[in-house]
């Protein structure tokens, strides 16, 4: 079972030719694979309504995913392994470039030492297009082939007045079962977790365009008084035609056991991965990143580090600001793009159920031991970096301190790294791009940081530990296939005093001129969204969930700059010109004191004792701090030096600071 077919449809050179190192010119495959599963194989039973998807005459149930690869041209110098890059949105990092510079900073390391990339269409309710990789799976069927229907809850926020926008912005929404709006539920907030005001029917329709010309849809929402940025919505509907969405973690399954255990397809297709002399890659890890990182999360919790003939696939992997929460795409009526946060989609399914925490623990609010990792036999060895503003938005503490805020300790198979002082999407310094004033969607109070996720910026590449990188590449690379112990981890935890609560963050936050932190930061409380919904997913008959008690969650503590304290922390906070944080609040009309999503904030220092003296800044000034231009550059070297010891950046990445911090114009004469 598992993969049945690999169609190669294309072979181009990537990046034009470039030699990567020893490992030589690559090449870039693109095609789609075939997969076949029994719904009667105890290891697939845990597949939501894989039971009642369509099947073939073998009683198998079909599906499909297209795929990427990029090894090297000449597999006798590549170093034998795989690494599987899984795909943010359909957002592949192993697009095509047009040229070496366009590479990304991790992808270009991972093929200088050897190894064959790999990534797969896996979010069920893509829209199909030439550029983002999106599966086919089926959709699930009542007995007697009617069609399955149930509740579906979605939120609304729009970053500019609007009369119409999709139920599911730029994803293939659930039809409704009827557009009479009587049967449905529309409410509006002010705040997020704010009590709603509903509503009437007659208020609002499905369709697109304006009141006056409207188009009618089933995958549109019009609210005829226009939907306002300083509001949040919430619309609760009956649906058809669920997808069977957890069919995504068997993609990602047996892609990679067909790549590393076969050597042929059933149709004799022959492995693209095949070493000289037909040997197969002798190790494999994989890559996760945000919403991927969930995502990686709940494949290992759900146990699909095992393929179907009980093999362990990954034996590393790395995941990249993935918060506490999980994905929670094995669910009935699944959107697995939508996360839960403090501003949004509050009490949605992303953060619902526990565990959060990799290590098995109690949680002493439910009363339940669980824990990501429980599997000895399969589970790999992993590496997780998380950005300060996980803790304010996805929970983050949760990974190293229970409910109650009692410690949780980290398994010897993880390690836990944290970049302080970084949003989600960026952090601001010397080898980042220029700020983005007001955040992603223009809706931040305060001077947000740069966009340098690859997703944004495809040419960013990922230095020291805003991103880690091809460092942590390295590491995980040397953890596994050659025994050598990753740094110690360096997570703020709550017993060390380096994890506080909101009320103590913002008394130790220092008083920087019109820059106030947050009153907020996201909750999190036992949600019962109905019996037939628990840890590994299921179908949500209760919606909007019954709320119960609140879990205690932690923050960073800030220093006297207001960057967050850690050991080890990025160039951007070793060697700072300014006070990164990971949160940002919203500006007035975008629902202004809520948090604004994803974003951090900078503000820089002063450049002189002057200077900040008058401002009333209480942070010591670039010139306190460094006397002139060359002690900066010493500073940067003292930092970049530090890393490299540390294992969290390449020497060749620290001397691009170097250079960069003496290019720069900090404290140079005028």
């Amino acid at each position: 079972m598992g993969l049945q077919r690999i169609v190669i449809d294309a072979r181009e050179a990537y990046a034009c030719g470039h030699s990567f190192g020893d490992t030589g010119a690559c090449e870039r495959l693109t095609g789609t694979a075939h997969f076949a599963i029994d719904p009667q194989d105890p290891r697939n039973a845990v597949i939501v309504n894989l039971d009642r998807a369509p099947r073939n005459s073998e009683g198998l149930v079909e599906f499909s995913a297209p795929f990427v690869i990029i090894k090297p041209v000449d597999m006798a110098r590549g170093n034998g392994k795989l690494f599987y890059d899984i795909n943010n949105r359909g957002n592949t990092d192993l697009a095509p470039v047009a040229d070496a510079a366009s590479v990304n900073g991790q992808v270009a390391q991972q093929l200088r030492m050897g190894f064959a990339l790999v990534d797969a269409g896996w979010h069920g309710d893509g829209i199909a297009n030439p550029v983002q990789l999106f599966p086919q799976f089926p959709v699930a069927q009542a007995p007697g082939a009617e069609p399955m229907t149930g509740r579906v809850r979605l939120e609304f926020s729009v970053p500019a007045p609007a009369f119409s926008q999709p139920l599911a912005p730029f994803w293939r929404s659930y039809a409704p079962v009827s557009t009479d709006t009587a049967k449905a539920t529309l409410v509006m907030r002010e705040r997020a977790g704010e009590a709603a005001t509903p509503i009437a029917p007659d208020r609002w329709c499905f369709a697109t365009g304006s009141p006056e010309d409207r188009i009618a849809s089933d995958t549109d929402i019009m609210l005829f008084d226009g939907f306002s940025p300083d509001r949040l919505y919430e619309l609760i509907y009956e649906a058809k035609d669920p997808v069977v969405m957890g069919l995504a973690y068997a993609v990602t399954r047996d892609l990679a056991a067909f790549l590393r255990f076969a050597s042929a397809d059933t149709a004799g297709e022959p492995n693209p991965l095949l070493q000289p002399g037909g040997a197969l890659p002798r190790r494999a890890c994989a890559y996760g990143a945000s919403s991927t990182g969930m995502y990686l999360r709940e494949f290992l919790y759900l146990g699909f580090n095992e393929d179907e003939a009980g093999r362990k696939l990954f034996d590393g992997v790395f995941i990249n600001t993935g918060g506490a929460n999980r994905l929670f795409a094995n669910v009935e009526f699944a959107h697995p793009t939508f996360y839960s946060a403090q501003d949004g989609h509050q009490d949605f399914v992303s953060n619902a159920i526990g565990p959060a925490s990799f290590g098995i623990s109690t949680d002493p609010l439910t009363g339940r031991e669980d824990g990501i990792l429980k599997r000895p036999a399969s589970d790999p060895l992993l590496i997780e970096a998380v950005d300060e503003n996980s803790f304010w938005t996805w929970k983050n503490s949760l990974q190293v301190a229970d409910g109650r805020g009692q410690p949780i300790p980290t398994p010897d198979n993880v390690r836990l790294y944290f970049k302080a002082g970084a949003g989600h999407l960026g952090i601001h310094g010397l080898l980042s791009p220029p700020l983005n004033p007001a955040g992603f969607m223009g809706e931040c109070r305060y001077p947000a940081q740069a966009l340098n996720a690859p997703a944004f910026n495809p040419q960013a590449i990922e230095r020291g530990l805003p991103g880690l990188g091809g460092a942590m590449v390295v590491v995980l690379d040397e953890w596994v296939d050659r025994g050598i112990a990753p740094p110690a981890s360096t997570f703020p935890r709550k017993e060390t005093g380096e994890l506080v609560a909101l009320a103590e963050y913002r008394a130790l936050f220092p008083r920087i001129p019109g820059f106030e932190p947050p009153e907020v930061m996201a909750g999190l409380d036992i949600l019962d969204f109905g019996p037939e919904f628990g840890p590994e997913g299921g179908r949500m008959t209760q919606l909007p969930p019954v709320h119960g008690a609140a879990y205690a969650l932690f923050v960073p503590r800030p220093d006297a700059d207001g960057i967050a304290v850690g050991a080890h922390r990025p160039m951007e906070a070793a060697a700072p010109t300014g006070t990164n944080v990971g949160w940002n609040v919203r500006r007035e009309g975008c629902r202004a004191g809520d948090l604004c999503g994803l974003e951090g904030a900078f503000v820089p220092f002063a450049r002189t004792k002057a200077d900040r003296l008058a401002s009333g800044d209480p942070r010591l000034s670039l010139e306190e701090r460094y006397g002139d231009h060359a002690g900066f550059v010493a500073a940067v070297r003292a930092a970049a030096d530090d890393l490299v010891q540390a294992r969290f950046m390449l020497p060749a990445d620290a001397q691009a600071w170097i250079a960069a911090a003496g290019e720069s114009d900090v404290l140079k004469p005028a």
